[in-house]
């Protein structure tokens, strides 16, 4: 068992600070994994997890691999379990500097309508209200501090060409080049990972949190494509260790590879697996699916971050889109002859199916 801000020394200027699992159960949030790293004189936080306990484990961390004379903190994406203490920037003592991706501003503005609009989603499975689901969700991460003086965007940077060994990415380098941050945006919209250069840490943050992406900004293809690249840097001796936001381990080398590959393994199946239960069904609705969908997730011993049933409801809806199945609304095949557009339906749980390859009132464009 690990324990809220336990520190995991991976050597002597690195060090992995340990969040906590999600318990809705008894009101007790998630906190993502944070490093805490020495770039020559530079102290580099990777997140900072939330809450005042782990807060204080950070500072803990950092006063470990001291000394140094500036700060860079880096925030890998804008969700609350990373967020809640970047205000750290401004009270280390030392110049600092803090970096935000831009495409999550608005959800670290207003977490509660990011939620809201995540479990508005999923509704016939939520046990409250979204807009009070989201209110209480977000309650349990108090205090949530975003922003500090010191905050910009990684965007207001000039957008870098950054390659690594063989692979190639996109992104922004720090101190001198020892610290890259990497453009995944497949967890979500503005997702990050990080490469420490020197230690050969790469940390995936939430790019890893299971088969399939669960937030409504998620990009399965992107988090795919992240994970065989990360696989490909390992086997190439260009990373050495491997740690994300919410598995608690520190992978090193083959371990790492086998992981990742692992995941991409349960990516593939769980899509067949989804594929099977929606093959021969000209429409479902996203409760009945849900329910066979957490038994194939069962049977497959597909886990992830935080494993509970709204998140799971989160996942079959992007997998049915996966698919290409979409919500349709019931009433448009009656209205569409009358030449009336339907409104959309309010209904969370209305039928999905796949649309027809070409409109039914397209001409036909057979000579």
């Amino acid at each position: 068992m690990t324990a809220l801000g336990e520190l995991i020394d991976i050597d002597d200027r690195t060090v992995l600070v340990l969040g906590q699992e999600l318990d809705l159960a008894h009101d007790r949030p998630d906190v993502a994994n944070a490093l805490a790293h020495r770039a020559g004189d530079t102290l580099v936080l990777v997140d900072t997890g939330a809450g005042r306990a782990f807060r204080a484990a950070l500072r803990t961390a950092a006063d470990r691999i001291g000394p140094w004379s500036r700060a860079l903190v880096l925030t890998t994406h804008g969700h609350l379990d990373h967020v809640g203490n970047n205000d750290l920037a401004d009270e280390l003592g030392v110049p600092a500097e803090h970096y935000v991706p831009a495409r999550d501003l608005d959800q670290m503005r207003n977490p509660k309508s990011y939620w809201a609009r995540s479990f508005q989603r999923i509704a016939w499975a939520a046990p409250l209200p979204a807009p009070a689901l989201a209110a209480q969700v977000v309650s349990l991460f108090a205090p949530m501090r975003p922003f500090a003086a010191a905050t910009r965007t990684y965007e207001q940077r000039p957008l870098e060409r950054i390659r690594i060994g063989a692979a190639r990415f996109t992104g922004w380098t720090f101190a001198d080049g020892a610290v890259r941050v990497l453009r995944s945006q497949g967890h979500c919209a503005g997702h990050a990972i990080v490469h420490l250069r020197d230690c050969g840490v790469l940390h995936l943050s939430d790019e890893g949190n299971g088969a399939c992406g669960a937030m409504a900004d998620a990009d399965q293809l992107k988090i795919q494509t992240v994970l065989g690249a990360v696989a490909g840097l390992f086997e190439q001796e260009e990373a050495a260790i491997l740690t994300d936001g919410h598995t608690f381990a520190v992978r090193r080398g083959a371990d790492a590879v086998s992981h990742l590959d692992g995941l991409l393994e349960q990516a593939t199946a769980l899509h067949d697996a989804a594929l099977g239960l929606t093959g021969g069904s000209a429409q479902i609705r996203p409760s009945a699916f849900t329910s066979r969908y957490a038994e194939a997730l069962a049977g497959l011993g597909v886990g992830g971050a935080n494993p509970n049933p709204l998140f799971t409801a989160m996942m079959a809806l992007n997998q049915l889109s996966e698919l290409g199945l979409r919500p349709e609304d019931r009433r448009t095949e009656a209205l569409r002859p009358q030449g009336i557009r339907p409104e959309p339906t309010d209904d969370a749980d209305a039928p999905w199916s796949r649309p027809p390859l070409r409109p039914a009132d397209a001409p036909d464009a057979t000579p």
